[in-house]
């Protein structure tokens, strides 16, 4: 960050942390781990010292198939029981809005997670939170009751919480059991300080010849 920053860079994000971790031997190629996929949430989260409560957006790995997404929802809400657990609150009103940009593209495969993380940027870029396209039924095996998250049925604010960045999470979830969770942070530049007005300035003037230079 030092580094972008030292260079001009256009900075969009930051990643704060991340996790890896693969869930095993499981019953079916098409069955992921939960407790895998929960653990990689909760690591990610713990790496980068942030609150639970600043977490405003997830970017579920979400393929939309009737066994897949309560297993990802049921080691969301175990990670964030955890991380509150250790940050000594609760989760209270629900404040972590779901969405997935699959709704939209479709599965890229390998690309899957790379096409979250740029949905998170642009989201940040303009303060939205976009909705969820195509959700018209809930799947009835998904129960967010008691936990921080809502799902996007509507494109949002991002909240507010006590004048501090967004915070949002991508999931990202092999085929073959490989789980990943990256925790991103908006970025607020420092302050600029402005030069005197009433000094003297350089400006660096250049033209083709002297008579264009001189007008």
């Amino acid at each position: 960050l030092s580094q972008a920053e030292a260079d001009g860079d256009h900075i969009y994000g930051v990643i704060r942390g991340s996790a890896v971790n693969h869930g095993g031997r499981s019953s079916s190629l098409t069955a992921p781990n939960p407790e895998a996929q929960s653990e990689v949430v909760y690591k990610a989260y713990e790496r980068s010292g942030i609150d639970p409560r600043r977490v405003g957006y997830i970017e579920a790995h979400g393929t939309g198939t009737s066994l897949g997404d309560p297993i990802e929802i049921t080691g969301l809400k175990k990670a964030f029981r955890k991380l509150y657990a250790s940050h000594g609150s609760e989760p209270g009103e629900a404040h972590c809005g779901i969405g997935t940009v699959k709704t939209n593209i479709g599965h890229l495969e390998t690309a899957a997670g790379i096409a979250g993380m740029l949905k998170i940027l642009l989201s940040m870029k303009h303060g939205k939170l976009p909705k969820l396209v195509h959700f018209e039924e809930q799947n009835p095996y998904l129960s967010l009751k008691g936990s921080p998250f809502y799902f996007l049925g509507d494109t949002g604010e991002w909240p507010e919480v006590e004048g501090q960045p967004p915070v949002a999470g991508v999931s990202s979830f092999g085929f073959g059991g490989v789980n990943a969770h990256v925790v991103v942070e908006g970025y607020i530049p420092a302050p600029v300080s402005q030069p005197a007005t009433d000094s003297p300035q350089l400006i660096v003037l250049s033209a083709k010849n002297t008579d264009r230079l001189k007008q």
